[in-house]
């Protein structure tokens, strides 16, 4: 499975980005999807995730209520929604691919990894 995000770029502090995720290959319904992020000297860090039957998404705290992850299995295409952006948002965003179909917030289930999407926030 290939992974390719796209939708990131600079935004002010308040704005909203939607990103994307297409995945190639034919078992994409059957993946639990998810979205990390890493900022400028930190560590990798969940942000949100999706199970193969997209109910029950997982949020971190941190975005909890300003985000919203969903799939679209007949494109292939993972999204996540970011609202009321803060620059603590900034960083490069990655999606994967679990080929458990989980989606939950635990790296090491994922095995696939996209290239990320970067995303500036200015205050």
């Amino acid at each position: 499975v290939q992974l390719q995000a796209s939708g990131g770029g600079l935004v002010q502090s308040g704005g909203c980005l939607r990103l994307s995720c297409v995945a190639s290959g034919r078992t994409f319904s059957t993946y639990g999807m998810g979205w990390f992020r890493q900022a400028p000297g930190k560590e990798r860090e969940f942000v949100a995730g999706i199970s193969w039957s997209g109910h029950n998404p997982y949020y971190a705290e941190s975005v909890k209520g300003r985000s919203s992850i969903s799939r679209d299995n007949a494109k292939n295409t993972v999204y996540l929604q970011l609202n009321n952006l803060k620059p603590e948002d900034t960083g490069v965003y990655y999606c994967a691919g679990d080929a458990g179909g989980r989606g939950n917030p635990q790296s090491s289930f994922f095995q696939y990894w996209g290239q990320g999407t970067e995303v500036t926030v200015s205050s």
